[in-house]
């Protein structure tokens, strides 16, 4: 498959916009980076579907006390209109601390020339309490 730097270059600034917008804690410009029908899969939970879904969960994942998201763009792979990033992030609350980090992958489809997430899966890597 083609290996693109545009479309690697897009995703990685897709991914900063979201750190922004977390960091900023506005979940409604978080959930406006997935595609209509996007679905976010957190773990411990089931599938959180559409943008009010994600909005929510991501206003919930903020009111618990995340404060920033870093996310880290390992590899990004294109098949067109789709591609697939895997990468790490990392969830820290007040003063850096580390509320969780792991790995991810996402699905990302181009909507009118712009990559938006469309699956979005989490995987921690700190051991369950």
């Amino acid at each position: 498959m083609a290996h693109s730097t545009q479309v690697y270059d897009a995703i990685v600034a897709a991914d900063q916009a979201f750190m922004a917008a977390f960091h900023q804690g506005n979940a409604a410009a978080v959930a406006d980076l997935y595609s209509r029908d996007g679905q976010f899969l957190q773990p411990n939970g089931g599938f959180v579907k559409g943008r009010q879904a994600i909005r929510d969960t991501f206003q919930a994942i903020m009111d618990m006390g995340a404060k920033e998201i870093r996310l880290a763009a390992l590899e990004v792979e294109d098949y067109g209109d789709t591609a697939a990033e895997i990468g790490t992030y990392v969830l820290e609350g007040d003063g850096g601390q580390v509320l969780d980090q792991g790995k991810f992958m996402v699905l990302w489809h181009r909507e009118n020339g712009q990559w938006r997430l469309y699956r979005d899966m989490i995987n921690s890597s700190m051991p369950a309490h």
